[in-house]
């Protein structure tokens, strides 16, 4: 059995300055097969680099910006145990993530009343809010079933007056499901992870981000008992409007879809099963989002009972 586990976990831009809970693109091949029992350490390093162009707006804190560039770096990892007995004959994972960051934001206008500034730069160096995540997994054959629970713990790095922030501010919660079929015959596989954000008020800036929906898919071959390749995508999509007092930009409900190509490869570490995934996406659909280009890896290593 084929035994990888991953994250869920904070995002780049959208909502609240264009920033949401959920990183799109982090569940790709294999996202609801079993894992193995024991313990497991995923790394993610992920890298952002995207652009909107001026006609569109975008708050941060007090501050109304446009002509927005974003590029961030992190590396998630998450640490996370998988216990041998069932429940609702499912197989339980807890664990939690975070992890080091850097994000440099610019705009080319922004206007903070009464003053403007042109060409405004802001870096943040720091970590991320912490991320813990409860879920089960069923197989039934070429068949595998998933559901989980996530949510926003925020501790990280943030502020409401810069552009940049490592965290998002607020508190969040995520739950859905998702689906795998893998078939170790033919070595076709693809999956897809459906889910929903409710996000909490940040009371540093009295603004609310509306209700958020996702979905990460994957399509791939095995070439060889080891190699893997196929594409992946996400879509995002907010079903509800933005809200609180200190919002000044109105529903602000934004969008983005992305494809790329995948590429995955299994090994043994010791007597357990490794796997890595590198990813690339290019985004299009924006809306109220910057729109630009994700590559992502999963680094799944067990580390055993």
């Amino acid at each position: 059995m084929i035994s990888i586990s991953f994250f869920s976990s904070q995002s780049v831009l959208a909502d609240e300055g264009g920033v949401p809970f959920w990183m799109s693109g982090q569940y790709a091949s294999m996202a609801a097969v079993p894992m193995a029992t024991g313990w497991s350490l995923v790394a993610m390093p992920y890298v952002y680099s995207g652009n909107a162009d001026k006609s569109k707006s975008f708050q941060h804190g007090t501050s109304i910006n446009a002509g927005l560039s974003a590029r961030e770096s992190l590396v998630l990892m998450q640490l996370g145990y998988v216990a041998e007995e069932k429940i609702l004959g499912g197989q339980p994972y807890l664990g939690v993530g975070w992890g080091p960051g850097t994000n440099t934001t610019t705009a080319s206008v922004s206007v903070v009343n009464p003053s403007t500034q042109l060409n405004r730069s802001n870096t943040s160096n720091g970590s991320t809010d912490i991320y813990p995540l409860a879920s089960l997994t069923w197989n039934q054959g070429n068949n595998n079933f998933k559901t989980y629970v996530t949510g926003d713990i925020p501790v990280g790095t943030y502020s409401p007056t810069s552009l940049a922030a490592i965290g998002i501010g607020h508190a969040a919660m995520d739950a859905g499901g998702g689906y795998t079929y893998l078939n170790n015959t033919t070595g076709l596989e693809f999956s897809g992870v459906l889910g929903a954000t409710y996000n909490w008020m940040n009371t540093q800036t009295n603004y609310k981000n509306g209700i958020d929906s996702h979905l990460d898919w994957s399509v791939s071959q095995f070439v060889s008992q080891n190699w893997q390749v196929g594409i992946a995508g996400y879509g995002y999509y907010q079903i509800t409007a933005d809200s609180g007092s200190g919002d000044r930009v109105g529903a602000f409900k934004s969008r983005i879809a992305a494809v790329g190509p995948q590429i995955g490869y299994l090994f043994n570490l010791g007597k357990n099963q490794a796997y890595i995934n590198l990813r690339a996406y290019k985004e299009f659909w924006a809306q109220n989002r910057v729109e630009g280009y994700a590559t992502i890896a999963t680094i799944s290593i067990p580390l055993g009972k």
